[in-house]
């Protein structure tokens, strides 16, 4: 199982390269990554997804907090939570497929940050699933190239889960009269 964590550390120097020399030393791949500055000066909240059972999480979490710089450590993976992703996608797009690709773009609210004679790029910003969507429904105009941010979270101060939102009959239930 994935798992998406939040961590809190301090903006010093090295403080990434030991957490992520603390996961290559126990053998552990983090597949996405995003660090940027924390809503308080001199602090920066890392987003990982990383692979592993609740255990092994447990562990890496307990791990963590015995690093100097790091001050908070959140499992987000269960918590209803906002999430997005930043992708830059270089495609094909001749005259022929150009209108098709712009159509896909508009559904997608994909914006259009470079064209040329023969290819577009494209900036599309969304929940993990979207980007994955947009990629395959793009790939059979030929993607000459891909860049994407990892994961960034943020969990919601309603506690409301949308993903509970998305079933029909969660809502047709809770409005039923």
């Amino acid at each position: 199982m994935k798992h998406t964590l939040s961590v809190i550390v301090e903006d010093e120097s090295g403080v990434l390269s030991r957490i992520a020399g603390l996961f290559a030393r126990r053998g552990f791949n983090i597949e996405s990554l995003a660090v940027g500055p924390a809503e308080k000066p001199g602090i920066s909240r890392i987003t990982m997804v990383v692979p592993g059972d609740n255990r092994t999480i447990e562990q890496l979490t307990k791990q963590l907090y015995k690093l100097v710089n790091v001050l908070k450590v959140q499992d987000i993976t269960d918590i209803p939570s906002v999430e997005r992703e930043l992708m830059l996608i270089k495609i094909h797009a001749s005259k022929k497929y150009r209108s098709d690709i712009l159509d896909i773009a508009y559904i997608f609210r994909a914006r259009i940050v470079d064209i040329s004679s023969n290819c577009l790029i494209l900036e599309v910003t969304g929940d993990p699933g979207k980007i994955v969507t947009i990629e395959q429904i793009l790939a059979p105009y030929g993607i000459i190239e891909i860049s994407r941010t990892g994961k960034i979270s943020l969990t919601r101060a309603s506690n409301i889960n949308t993903e509970l939102l998305k079933n029909t009959k969660f809502i047709e239930k809770s409005f039923a009269y």
